[in-house]
């Protein structure tokens, strides 16, 4: 038998089927479903379900109370706040079984998505935005955007260390912590250099 290489907390539920890369951690009440895919560093706190047929890339950081639900896809670096939810059918009723119609959410890499945000089924949201604390998402966000508010809107941009970034009259700005340089044109953002 090999050896695992990641750790689980002796009351989380790993049901077969479902892979977990090496280095990553599972905590106390989390239940990993069958076919799932969990990559290699990721770090998923107390009371995290993870649902059949999501994928997780590397180094994703899921904290305590998040539901991640079939049709889910996290590139790396993602962070999902505390008690954020992921929604994956449009109309749901109780009486209406529609486990046929999943619809997909991806989440790009480096994304966040602040605590009790909401994230509606069926958008991307782009590499490093950000999606502030209670934000209800019902739309695709581009990348490098920081929106807010519900239902949420787009108020500025941030850096890929998570810094608001402040354009100048030429359209340019510079990350305060890594000194990278960004450009905003026709409405997106793309670091440069």
């Amino acid at each position: 038998m090999k050896h695992k290489e990641y750790f689980s907390h002796e009351t989380a539920v790993i049901d077969d089927g479902c892979s977990i890369g090496k280095g990553t951690k599972i905590w106390h009440f989390t239940h990993i479903m069958p076919s799932c895919k969990i990559g290699e560093n990721c770090n998923l706190g107390q009371n995290v379900v993870v649902s059949p047929d999501v994928v997780l890339g590397n180094n994703v950081k899921v904290q305590n109370n998040v539901s991640i639900y079939t049709g889910v896809i996290c590139e790396d670096d993602v962070f999902l706040g505390p008690s954020m939810v992921f929604t994956n059918i449009v109309n749901p009723r109780s009486a209406v079984v529609r486990k046929d119609q999943y619809v997909k959410t991806l989440v790009k890499k480096g994304a966040t998505i602040g605590a009790n945000a909401t994230i509606v089924c069926g958008i991307e949201i782009g590499e490093f935005a950000f999606i502030g604390a209670g934000a209800v998402v019902i739309r695709d966000v581009p990348a490098y955007a920081l929106v807010v508010g519900n239902p949420a809107k787009h108020i500025g941009w941030m850096s890929e260390f998570g810094h608001r970034l402040d354009f100048d009259k030429n359209n340019e700005a510079i990350c305060p912590e890594s000194k990278k340089k960004y450009i905003l044109k026709d409405g997106s953002v793309k670091k440069v250099g």
